[in-house]
């Protein structure tokens, strides 16, 4: 089954063949996106991250010779070259630029389904973007990214630690011992027990949360700390 992160690019600079086919991907079940030339596949492929193209090679502006190779120079997203070129030696070349399939025209739009069903069991699926979110909160942990309200937050890789293990543990207290354990690495070398309270100020601040009435970071005396309570799930 096809699902949300199944994305198709579609690289052909015929209308006509890319609406055909964009019917059928839809129909089982694909997300669709196209371009009509080589550069804008390109700036597609880069911002969108297709989980697979169909490149027609004879394109204007990069054609899909130049295309595959611009792409695999960063990507590994599976290529079905679609062209008129046909020969053997064309298919040849073809997968050796890179295309994980190769399939001549004319050709049935059924066909080009069933291709791109296999081509993508064969490909591994890219891993989940780990993040967590907490009250108005996202925390991106592959790329160290903290947004509040959709307005980014600039954390030192101290902070954004500190953070991210206070949300992960979902309310569970955590001592100043234990954050000093989630914190171990290079970046946090020097950090001793009593300057987690330094930390969490600087968390705070830059949060712009109130210790009195946390929405973020709440203070368990005399224990450590944990995630506020989102506001209607009782006091912090």
């Amino acid at each position: 089954m096809a699902t949300r992160r199944d994305l198709i690019l579609l690289v052909d600079d015929d209308i006509k063949i890319v609406e055909l086919l964009r019917a059928y991907l839809v129909r089982a079940g694909f997300d669709v996106i196209a371009a009509t030339d080589g550069r804008s596949a390109l700036d597609l492929i880069r911002d969108r991250e297709p989980r697979l193209v169909v490149l027609d090679l004879m394109l204007p502006e990069l054609d899909g010779w130049q295309l595959t190779r611009e792409v695999r120079r960063a990507s590994e997203v599976p290529i079905l070259m679609l062209t008129a070129r046909g020969t053997l030696r064309d298919r040849i070349h073809g997968l050796s630029e890179g295309a994980d399939d190769y399939l001549a025209k004319p050709f049935a739009p059924s066909e080009v389904v069933a291709r791109v069903k296999a081509v993508l069991r064969r490909a591994p699926r890219p891993p989940e973007n780990r993040r967590l979110r907490h009250a108005d909160l996202d925390i991106d942990l592959d790329r160290y990214e903290v947004t509040r309200g959709g307005q980014p937050v600039e954390l030192s890789p101290v902070e954004f630690r500190l953070l991210a293990a206070l949300v992960e543990a979902k309310g569970r207290v955590l001592s100043r011992d234990r954050l000093l354990d989630e914190l171990s690495g290079p970046e946090s070398e020097g950090v001793m027990e009593r300057s987690i309270d330094v930390y969490v100020g600087r968390l705070r601040s830059k949060l712009g949360d109130d210790p009195d009435q946390p929405s973020y970071v709440a203070t368990v005396r005399g224990v450590g700390y944990r995630a506020a309570r989102p506001v209607g799930e009782g006091a912090c």
